[in-house]
C-alpha cells in the first residue's frame, strides 16, 4: 500500500513539524557542543522551520500540493539559519524533489527520497564528519532501503527509517570524541530525529519512542577556545548564482575556512561558512554571482559581549490606531493583519535591527508568543538582555505598556510589565464567518460573537448585547477601569451606551475609549 499525498495533510505536517521543533528547542540548544558551542541549534532548526511554515501559511487556501512543497523547500532554503538549519533545508528539498501528488507513492519511492536526501546532504557540506546530523540521515536512509526491499508498505518503510535515525543519534558520542566527553548526543542529529518523529506520528498516529539525550553541564567556551581551534566567525549569505559557478564557490571557501554548507539549486543558493576572513568569504560570494541577506557573527562575542544600557519595547499590532498609541509611549512596533500576519523572519530582524542592550517584547497574540521567543533565543546569543512577555491580546500589551518606567531596573520592569498583563482580563466581539460550533454554542455567519480571555463564550445578533454580556463576565468586584478599543467601522456610539451601562451598573468603575481601527473586532474590550 502507497501513501497518497495532498495539500491539506501537507500544510499540517508543516505546522507539525515546527511545533515539534519548538517543543524541543531548549533541550537541542543544550546539546550543541559541535563545531561551535553557541547553544544555537535548536533555535535555529526550529526558526528555519517556522520560515518553511510561513511560506506555506502565505499560500492561497486553492494551491495545489506541488506549488506548496515549492513554497515550503524555498522558504526553508531563504530562512535557513546555522549550520544545521542549512543541512536541513536541503534534507526536505532533496527528499521532495521527486515525490508528487500525481501517483501513489510507494514504499521504494519513501526509500529513494531518504537515500536522495542524505546524498545531497553530504554533497553540500565541505568536510563531512561522522558522528553528526550528515550520519544520522544516512542511518535513516540505510533503514529506509533496507525496509522497502523488505516489501513492506510506505508508511512501515517511513517508520523504519525514523527508528534507525534515533539509533544512529545515540551512536553518535561513539563516532565523535567530543560528543562522548561532554555526554550527549549531536545536536544537529537530534533535530532531525525531532522532524523524523514529526512526520512519523503524523503517518502513523503513533508517538515514536525517545533516545535518552543526556543534557550536558555547560562547557566553557572562550574566545581563545574559538580563535585557536577555529575560525572565528560565522559567515551566511543567500546568492543568486549560477549552477555551474557552485564548484568553484566551494573550493574558494574551503580554502577559507571550515563547517562549509552551500545547498540549493536553480540560481538560489544559501552559503554558510566559519571563517577569519569575513571579507573573503564575500568577495568569493561576490566572484559568483550576488550575495545578499549577508550575516556575520563572531562567536566569541556571543559570549563575551558586554551589556548595553539602552531600552527598547517592541510591540506587535493590529490596527492603525493602536499602533500609533503604542507609539505614543516609545513602543517600536511591528504591524500585522489577517491577511499579513508576521513572520519569523520580521521578528528576529526587529529585535536584530532594534539596536538596544535590553528588549521587551509585547506579542499581543497567542500564535506569535513562541516566535518571538524562538527570536530571543537568536538574540540573547549576541548579550542582548530579551525578555517576552506572554500577551495574548492587544489590550494586555497596552496594560503592560502603561506601567512601563525607564527609569527602573530591567528586571523590576519586566516583572511590573509582566504583572500589569497578567492581571488585565480581556474580551472582545467579532462576527462569524461561517457555520460552526463554539464553548458558547452553535453559530452562522453574521452571528456576533463574544471572546472571553480568548474563547468564544457569548452569542448574539447585536453587537452592544454581546458587549455587555463579554464585560459583566470579566468585570470583577476589584475592578478599577474598564478600556474600550473601537475597531475599524465600529460605531461611535457603542462607547457612548456602553459608558451609560457601567454607570447604572458600576458606577465605581472608570471608562476609557480608544480608537483601535483594527480590523474584524469592533470591539476589544479590558477590565484592570
Amino acid at each position: 500500500m502507497g501513501l497518497t499525498l495532498n495539500a491539506a495533510a501537507f500544510r499540517a505536517w508543516t505546522q507539525l513539524c515546527a511545533g515539534a521543533l519548538s517543543s524541543a528547542r531548549a533541550e537541542i540548544d543544550a546539546l550543541n557542543v559541535f563545531p561551535v558551542p553557541d547553544s544555537d541549534t535548536g533555535t535555529n532548526a526550529y526558526l528555519t522551520f517556522v520560515s518553511g511554515d510561513d511560506a506555506v501559511q502565505a499560500q492561497p487556501q486553492d494551491a495545489g500540493f506541488d506549488e506548496l512543497v515549492k513554497a515550503y523547500v524555498d522558504g526553508l532554503l531563504t530562512g535557513a539559519k546555522g549550520n544545521t538549519g542549512v543541512i536541513l533545508s536541503q534534507l526536505v528539498r532533496a527528499c521532495f524533489a521527486d515525490l508528487s501528488i500525481r501517483r501513489e507513492v510507494s514504499a521504494a519511492d519513501v526509500a529513494q527520497a531518504f537515500v536522495a536526501a542524505s546524498d545531497a546532504a553530504w554533497a553540500a557540506v565541505g568536510a563531512p564528519v561522522e558522528g553528526t546530523i550528515l550520519s544520522v540521515a544516512k542511518a535513516a536512509a540505510a533503514g529506509a532501503t533496507e525496509a522497502a526491499e523488505a516489501g513492506v508498505d510506505g508508511r512501515t518503510v517511513f517508520a523504519r527509517a525514523a527508528r534507525a535515525a534515533r539509533e544512529a543519534l545515540a551512536r553518535t558520542p561513539e563516532q565523535m570524541d567530543l560528543l562522548r566527553r561532554s555526554g550527549v548526543v549531536d545536536a544537529g542529529g537530534r533535530a532531525l530525529v525531532v522532524v523524523l518523529d514529526a512526520t512519523e506520528q503524523a503517518l502513523t498516529g503513533r508517538v515514536p519512542e525517545q533516545v535518552s539525550a543526556h543534557v550536558p553541564q555547560p562547557i566553557p567556551v572562550t574566545g581563545d577556545d574559538l580563535s585557536a581551534d577555529g575560525p572565528s566567525y560565522e559567515v551566511m549569505y543567500l546568492l543568486e548564482a549560477d549552477d555551474d559557478r557552485i564548484p568553484e564557490l566551494r573550493s574558494a571557501l574551503m580554502a577559507l575556512g571550515d563547517s562549509l554548507v552551500v545547498v540549493g539549486g536553480e540560481r538560489l543558493w544559501n552559503v554558510h561558512v566559519h571563517v577569519d576572513d569575513v571579507g573573503a568569504a564575500i568577495e568569493v560570494g561576490i566572484a559568483a554571482g550576488r550575495p545578499y541577506r549577508i550575516a556575520v557573527t563572531h562567536f566569541a562575542d556571543q559570549v563575551a559581549r558586554g551589556p548595553r544600557l539602552d531600552r527598547v519595547v517592541i510591540a506587535a499590532t493590529t490596527g492603525t490606531g493602536l499602533t500609533g498609541l503604542c507609539r505614543e509611549v516609545g513602543a517600536h512596533t511591528l504591524e500585522f493583519s489577517r491577511e499579513q500576519p508576521l513572520t519569523v523572519a520580521e521578528m528576529s530582524a526587529s529585535l536584530r535591527e532594534a539596536g538596544a542592550g535590553e528588549i521587551i517584547v509585547l506579542p499581543n497574540n497567542i500564535r506569535y508568543i513562541r516566535q518571538f521567543e524562538a527570536a530571543a533565543q537568536a538574540a540573547r546569543q549576541d548579550g542582548i538582555r530579551v525578555a517576552v512577555i506572554p500577551t495574548h491580546a492587544q489590550v494586555q500589551g497596552l496594560a503592560a505598556l502603561a506601567v512601563h518606567d525607564p527609569g527602573l531596573g530591567f528586571d523590576e520592569v519586566v516583572v511590573a510589565m509582566s504583572s500589569a498583563a497578567a492581571h488585565t482580563q480581556h474580551g472582545a466581539v467579532t462576527f462569524a464567518t461561517e457555520p460552526g460550533i463554539t464553548m458558547a454554542g452553535p453559530v452562522g455567519p453574521g452571528d456576533v460573537l463574544g471572546v472571553v480571555m480568548g474563547d468564544f463564550a457569548v452569542i448574539g445578533h447585536e453587537v452592544l448585547e454581546v458587549a455587555y454580556g463579554v464585560i459583566d463576565r470579566i468585570l470583577s468586584p476589584a475592578a478599577e477601569m474598564v478600556t474600550v478599543v473601537l475597531g475599524d467601522g465600529a460605531d461611535p456610539q457603542h462607547a457612548d451606551a456602553i459608558g451609560e451601562y457601567l454607570r447604572v451598573s458600576r458606577p465605581d468603575v472608570d471608562l476609557v475609549v480608544y480608537e483601535g481601527g483594527q480590523e474584524n473586532y469592533p470591539l476589544f474590550i479590558a477590565v484592570e
